[in-house]
């Protein structure tokens, strides 16, 4: 056959049928030799929960244990320290207040016992002390301002006395005081009862509030100078200037700034998941957030304070199935990635489902905002920590946006890279729908990874893997008809589809010329965590 007839004969063919054109792999490069710097381990400073009274729980406590030696968390924030349903304060029939820290107490030793420090969260108000009804969750979180600002501060003095007398203030010094959460949400904070809209709200909440802020900032003072307090905890980082602005002018201290950021298009609080949240069709949602903010602090003459994220996440709500999702790892590692240093912490919220503020849920996976579900079953969202945490101290220089390359003491290396693609339509469709369905990964060619500068012999080669239907639970619990309750036989099942076993488990000889590469097909939010262990 002629080489004129097969030209012809490729003409003919159908486009559809012809080979499509190869687009060039993406390269991943990386020199042992070649440090970017230390790690930047932001990301595990902090880790979100939802009340203190959770953490009274077995299930709870069993949970967090495993996430902190998983993925490293040093730090825990939540909710509700001084709700009724912790104890913590009373007064007599003559109005003197009786103080009780033994729930507290199991708590904070808890946490001490397995390595972590609270991110104290000063709030809700106790129901003795408050000086209104209003209340927010299942759990009737009282969210009024105190009756009595006096007593307040010598509640919060006594509280952190408290403290420093049971964990030493060597100890104490180490943790922070948050200053309510998110007082800017009406729902939150009551500081101005006779609202008639939320505009006529605002003003007066903020007021109040940044009167509760320094009264608890006096009172942790009183104990320990050192002893840092923070805020506002805002939702989508509002009142920053106007905290920074308030404490310089008001010579309150303000040891470092705290707020939260959804990548949601719009609305706040939606504790029950009725509203249907979209997820952001832009690539810079938080980042961009959190480098707003760097700036707006670094203009102030608060510009050497530390800012924590104390909540963030792909959604705002506990009923959001992107949660759930194979998409939520990547999402998660790309906002790591391009924060860097603009963040002292990004706290994510939460490390488990075991989260009540709209009550105990139904079904094992309900978009609740947890990396583990109730049946401790890892969702991808957790592998991305996971990943995170088993990475050397030293980053590698490594010119790809979406990668991590470093190695350890050991001679170790770790190659930790990703595909974040925003498949999600936009505003013709709910997160609450789209999320729900089968989401299958399209193809995006492959990596290649390349090693330089390893010194020869047997290494022990391991790959793991997060994507469609790759320790993606999420689907595997569709597979099973999605149950709303799980038998022995299923949790089991389930195990084994997020077990977060390798896909390569390997031995390897590296060569005199100290190199090692490989190809890793990726298709949409796979996520690849590559190590080479010397043997």
């Amino acid at each position: 056959m002629t080489k004129r007839l097969v030209l012809c004969l490729l003409l003919a063919l159908p486009f559809s049928l012809r080979a499509a054109p190869v687009s060039a792999p993406r390269v991943i490069d990386a020199d042992l030799a070649k440090p970017r710097g230390e790690m930047n381990r932001m990301y595990d400073f902090c880790v979100g929960a939802g009340r203190a009274n959770e953490g009274l729980r077995a299930d709870w406590q069993r949970q967090l244990r495993r996430a902190r030696t998983e993925c490293g968390f040093r730090y825990i924030r939540f909710h509700g320290l001084f709700c009724d349903d912790m104890g913590v304060y009373q007064e007599d029939k003559q109005g003197r207040p009786i103080y009780n820290w033994q729930y507290v107490d199991e708590l904070f030793d808890f946490l001490e016992s397995i390595g972590m420090k609270p991110f104290v969260e000063l709030g809700f108000m106790p129901g003795a002390l408050a000086s209104g009804k209003e209340t927010i969750f299942w759990y009737k979180a009282n969210v009024t301002p105190p009756k009595d600002y006096a007593k307040w501060e010598a509640f919060i003095a006594a509280f952190t006395r408290h403290c420093t007398e049971r964990y030493g203030a060597a100890e104490v010094r180490s943790w922070y005081f948050e200053v309510w959460n998110e007082p800017n949400l009406d729902g939150f904070w009551m500081g101005n009862p006779a609202k008639k809209s939320f505009e006529e709200w605002a003003p007066g909440a903020r007021a109040e509030y940044y009167k509760l802020y320094a009264a608890t900032a006096r009172a942790v003072k009183s104990v320990d100078a050192a002893y840092r307090v923070g805020g506002p905890a805002t939702a989508g980082e509002g009142w920053i200037d106007e905290t920074l602005a308030f404490c310089a002018d008001q010579k309150v201290p303000l040891d470092f700034v705290s707020t939260h950021s959804y990548a949601t298009m719009s609305g706040y609080l939606d504790e029950n998941g009725s509203a249907g949240t979209v997820f952001s069709p832009d690539r810079n949602a938080i980042t961009a957030g959190v480098q707003r903010v760097r700036a707006q602090v670094d203009r102030s003459p608060f510009a050497k304070d530390e800012l924590h994220y104390t909540e963030w996440s792909s959604s705002y709500t506990p009923f959001d199935p992107i949660h759930d999702s194979y998409h939520s790892a990547a999402f998660i590692l790309d906002k790591i990635r391009h924060i860097g240093s603009a963040a002292t912490s990004m706290s994510y919220w939460t490390f488990t489902d075991i989260f009540e503020e709209a009550g105990p849920r139904t079904t094992p996976f309900h978009g609740g905002f947890g990396m583990l579900n109730y049946q401790d079953l890892a969702k991808p969202s957790y592998f991305a920590y996971q990943f995170l945490h088993r990475l050397g101290d030293t980053e590698l220089a490594c010119a790809d946006p979406d990668a991590f390359v470093c190695r350890d003491t050991a001679g170790a290396v770790q190659a930790l890279f990703w595909d974040f693609t925003i498949t999600h339509p936009g505003p013709s469709i709910i997160n609450q729908e789209f999320y729900a369905r089968d989401q299958p990964a399209k193809p995006k060619g492959a990596a290649e990874l390349h090693l330089a500068g390893l010194k020869p012999g047997a290494y022990h080669l391991l790959a793991t893997k997060v994507g469609y239907r790759a320790n993606d639970v999420q689907s595997a619990w569709r597979d099973l008809g999605s149950p709303a309750q799980l038998t022995r036989a299923q949790v089991a099942t389930l195990r084994q589809a997020s077990s977060g076993d390798p896909v390569l488990d390997e031995k390897i000889e590296i060569g005199a010329d100290g190199r090692f590469s490989r190809h890793f097909e990726m298709r949409e939010n796979d996520v690849w965590l590559v190590e080479l262990r010397p043997l």
